[in-house]
């Protein structure tokens, strides 16, 4: 964002401000905090789990589908069980946020049709939601 543009935004009232710059979440009734696509560009950079798909598995994640064991093409050595994971494809292009549903040590042993990791949010929320994003 740029500064001119913040500078603006400060000269209205809070109560018309919606908001300004980007949104990384929001909180649920429950009080959890569910990350959204938008915060995808700046988090990945800084990932420590990572899941890689494969290409046959890459439509199937954008369509909100969680991952199977056959559709992984890598996984982050030492990633827990419910640790949250930056979702790539084998290009290295970031596509969305999971939570793995196995650790690295189960899904070597796991069978083909196993979720291997939960979908969270991908960049396909643009199209799917993009009046309802902010």
């Amino acid at each position: 964002m740029s500064e001119k543009i913040m500078k603006h935004a400060g000269n209205l009232p809070r109560k018309n401000l919606l908001s300004l710059g980007t949104c990384f979440g929001k909180f649920t009734k429950s009080h959890k905090f569910k990350l959204h696509v938008t915060a995808l560009e700046y988090l990945a950079p800084y990932a420590k789990f990572k899941i890689w798909l494969k290409p046959s598995a890459e439509q199937q994640f954008l369509y909100a589908n969680h991952i199977m064991k056959s559709g992984l093409g890598r996984i982050t050595e030492g990633t827990q069980k419910y640790q949250g994971v930056v979702v790539y494809n084998m290009a290295d292009l970031p596509l969305g946020f999971g939570v793995a549903a196995k650790s690295t040590q189960e899904c070597r042993h796991a069978d083909p049709m196993t979720i291997v990791c939960f979908h969270q949010s991908d960049i396909g929320d643009y199209i799917r939601s993009e009046d309802t994003l902010i």
